[in-house]
This record gives structure tokens, C-alpha cells and sequence, in this order.
């Protein structure tokens, strides 16, 4: 069976165990600094598997030994974004700690594909790359599918239909300045901007973007856990099991979309080697001009890294 570590045993690392127990894709190891908690959290889980009938085995450790052979490592490890913080404040702790977490499980694991979640996202994958040296290939970022998530259900709620039958595409960067392409998404294949008023259409685009932020204030000690721990689920799956699934991800563009030398959110095929292929959308000019928007506030926080070594 494959093998699959968490770094980072907090809510995010301890859900995603969970949604990868269930389907039952491979074994499990989470990794945590804090003596007891990766080993308490996986005892837990794995008592409850023959519950839902899953056979996988599930350890905790503080010894990175313990992931030795993982098929993928991901990554959530990092400290939360807190109420008034920005993305960019996180980047002098949470680079020390992807750093460390990346060396150390590739050190065990050096044929592993990387998936990152620790903020600001774009940066740290980026970071986690030339940390690592792998090829693109191998190192990619949760984001669009979280984004894309929240504004489907904001669909569905405003609409009153099944999120299957919404389909919405956000690209960029996983920040404020992400983009969500109005004109590429649907329900049931009705156009938003025909299935929705322009205001109705403009607050909920608003309310994606801020989605992050409004769950942090709303809890006032801690940020999202349940979408982001089911969107690494749903990345872990299409790799394991081969699907060529397209996603919204942050992969490293060598031209796609315009943009050279940073990872940034768009359509990805992913399967059993990772990122397969990165998909082009025909964008209009309004819709590329905000891409690049959202690209130039990436560029900035990359170049910032080098402050931290």
C-alpha cells in the first residue's frame, strides 16, 4: 500500500488523516514537534477504523524516521494566520519551519512528491522547491481547489441547488488578490453572470476571496481546517490513484499564463507523478490583466524570502 506523511499534527495535518482514512488510499504517518500529540492524534484515528471499515495503519512520531519511504509528504505544518495578520507577516516563522520539515522528510523520503499547504502558500512552495531541488513536478500547492470550494458553496447557498451542479474556477494567488473567473464558471452549465445579478455575483466573489479571513475572525483562535484538510485529500487521491485530475493548484509556471519563475494557482492535471500538465484557459484581456495582478503580489512575497536566508 502507498504511504502518505503529515507534517504538522494540528487540525489541518489530524482532518487530513482523517478524509485519507476513510478512503483508504494508503498508510498514514503523522509527524509533529510536540511530544504525543502526532501519537495520541493516530492512535485515535486508527481506533476508529474498524468503525468505518478502513484497513489502513496510522502512526504518529516526532521522529522523522518514521515517514522513511512515504510516497507523498504534506506539508501543514506552520503557524496560523491570526485576526489582522496578513499572509506575508507568517513568512519569517513558517519559511524556519518548511525549511526544516522539508529537508528532514526528504531525507527518509527522496522519491516523495510534495504537497504544501503552510502559508503564505505561494511562497512556501516556492521555498520548499529550491529547499529541495526537486523538479516541478514533484512540489505542488493547495489552493485553488479550497477557493474554488468556498465560492461553489456560496453559489449553491445563493442559489439553492447542489454544489455538484456548481462548477467555479479561482486561479492566482492564494491571498486576496486570487481570481475568480466568473465567465469560465457555471451551474449546470448556465454562466454565472447569466444565473446570477451582478451584485449577488460581485458579493460572493468578494466573500471568496475573504473566505479565509471570515472563518479566523469568526473563530478568533485558530483558521480553517475542514476545506483545506478535504482539498488535500482530493490532490493526494488524483495522485495515488492515477486519475489526470484537473484541479485548480499552485505549480511553478515556466510561461504559462505569462508568468516565469513563481508558483501560482492554475487549472493542473495531476496524477501518479504529480503535476501532469498546466492547462490554458483563453482569458480576456480584464481577466489576464487581473492574473497578472495577483502574480506581481506573489513575485513580491517570493523576493521577500531572501530577507530570511
Amino acid at each position: 500500500m502507498a504511504k502518505v506523511t503529515i507534517i504538522g499534527a494540528g487540525q489541518t495535518g489530524a482532518t487530513t488523516a482523517h478524509w485519507l482514512a476513510e478512503r483508504e488510499l494508503a498508510d498514514l504517518v503523522l509527524i509533529d514537534v510536540v511530544d504525543g500529540l502526532p501519537q495520541g492524534k493516530a492512535l485515535d484515528l486508527l481506533e476508529s477504523l474498524p468503525i468505518v471499515g478502513s484497513d489502513v495503519h496510522v502512526v504518529g512520531a516526532n521522529d522523522y524516521a518514521a515517514s522513511a519511504g512515504s510516497d507523498i509528504v504534506v506539508m501543514t505544518a506552520g503557524l496560523p494566520r491570526k485576526p489582522g495578520m496578513s499572509r506575508e507577516d507568517l513568512l519569517a516563522a513558517n519559511s524556519a519551519i518548511v525549511r526544516q520539515g522539508v529537508t528532514s522528510a526528504l531525507q527518509h523520503s527522496p522519491e516523495a512528491i510534495l504537497i504544501m499547504l503552510t502559508n503564505p502558500l505561494d511562497a512556501m512552495a516556492y521555498l520548499a522547491m529550491k529547499v529541495s531541488g526537486l523538479p516541478r513536478q514533484r512540489v505542488i500547492g493547495q489552493a485553488g481547489i479550497l477557493d474554488s470550494a468556498r465560492m461553489r458553496a456560496f453559489v449553491a447557498e445563493e442559489l439553492g441547488v447542489s454544489v455538484q451542479n456548481v462548477n467555479c474556477y479561482v486561479l492566482g494567488g492564494h491571498g486576496d488578490d486570487m481570481v475568480p473567473l466568473t465567465r469560465h464558471s457555471n451551474v449546470a452549465g448556465v454562466p454565472l453572470n447569466e444565473a446570477l445579478a451582478p451584485d449577488r455575483l460581485a458579493s460572493i466573489v468578494q466573500r471568496t476571496r475573504d473566505g479565509g479571513a471570515e472563518i479566523v475572525k469568526l473563530l478568533k483562535t485558530g483558521s480553517a481546517f475542514y476545506a483545506p484538510s478535504a482539498a488535500l485529500a482530493q490532490m493526494v487521491d488524483a495522485i495515488l490513484s492515477d486519475r489526470h485530475l484537473i484541479v485548480p493548484a499552485s505549480v511553478y509556471l515556466q510561461g504559462e499564463y505569462g508568468q516565469q519563475g513563481i508558483f501560482f494557482g492554475v487549472p493542473a492535471r495531476l496524477g501518479r507523478g504529480g503535476l501532469e500538465k498546466v492547462i490554458e484557459y483563453r482569458l480576456h484581456a480584464e481577466e489576464q490583466a487581473a492574473l497578472d495582478q495577483s502574480a506581481a503580489r506573489v513575485r513580491e512575497t517570493i523576493e521577500a524570502l531572501g530577507a530570511f536566508g
